[in-house]
């Protein structure tokens, strides 16, 4: 890629973000894109390491195979299950007061937009929006910590929460790319642009990205 962040217009930049990201990474499907299998392991996912939260969703769809089964479980049961992914007690309780849920008000279907999907216990936005994604293929963008630490270093948004960049992400962002935005951004953020010591000299976006170009710019006033 030539040029910089200061010689491109934002739709431009956006484009080269994408197109590189889509050329680096392949896009993962979760749970077999079953909208409750995915619903349930965002859930387990929340403040976990995605390998955590792998074993986690496998040891208890092992055992436990439909919504039913879930919705009926004392969730002390379900505890040694999920225990890999960290606060093994909520996450048992919750998951057993949405699956209840989802049967009594919502004829055991997960619903696919996001009105009714925040009405489940302990369900946000960024929850709501990986089921629309990875459950239905419905366009939204999830933010988590990665896409929002990303948004901001390569300078697609300024913003201090995932809600605002969120908010801002969906007024800048094509909706062709909602779909793929959060999977290819958190691979991007798990291996290259991590939090601490990103791996600037192995970055495809290096030369489109505002945080790079602040610190070789530094670099080399100290030279």
């Amino acid at each position: 890629m030539k040029g910089t962040v200061l010689n491109m217009d934002l739709d431009q930049h956006i484009d080269l973000v994408m197109e590189s990201l889509m050329q680096t990474y392949d896009l993962r499907v979760f749970e077999g894109g079953d909208p409750y299998r995915v619903l349930i392991r965002t859930i387990l996912s929340q403040r976990t390491r995605d390998e955590n939260t792998d074993r986690a969703s496998a040891q208890l769809f092992s055992q436990y195979h439909t919504m039913t089964e879930i919705a009926s479980a004392d969730p002390t049961r379900l505890e040694p299950l999920i225990r890999p992914a960290g606060f093994y007690r909520v996450k048992a309780q919750r998951i057993v007061e949405v699956s209840k849920k989802l049967l009594e008000e919502f004829k055991g279907q997960v619903p696919d937009d996001i009105k009714n999907l925040l009405k489940l216990p302990g369900v946000g936005r960024k929850t709501a929006n990986c089921v629309l994604v990875y459950g239905f293929q419905k366009p939204a963008i999830p933010v988590d910590v990665h896409v929002h630490r990303i948004s901001n270093r390569l300078g697609l948004v300024k913003t201090k929460t995932p809600e605002e960049t969120e908010v801002e992400l969906e007024k800048i962002v094509p909706k062709e790319y909602w779909i793929e935005l959060n999977d290819l951004m958190v691979q991007f953020g798990q291996t290259i642009c991590r939090p601490q010591s990103p791996r600037h000299e192995e970055c495809p976006l290096q030369d489109i990205c505002d945080y790079y170009q602040t610190i070789k710019n530094y670099d080399l006033k100290d030279e």
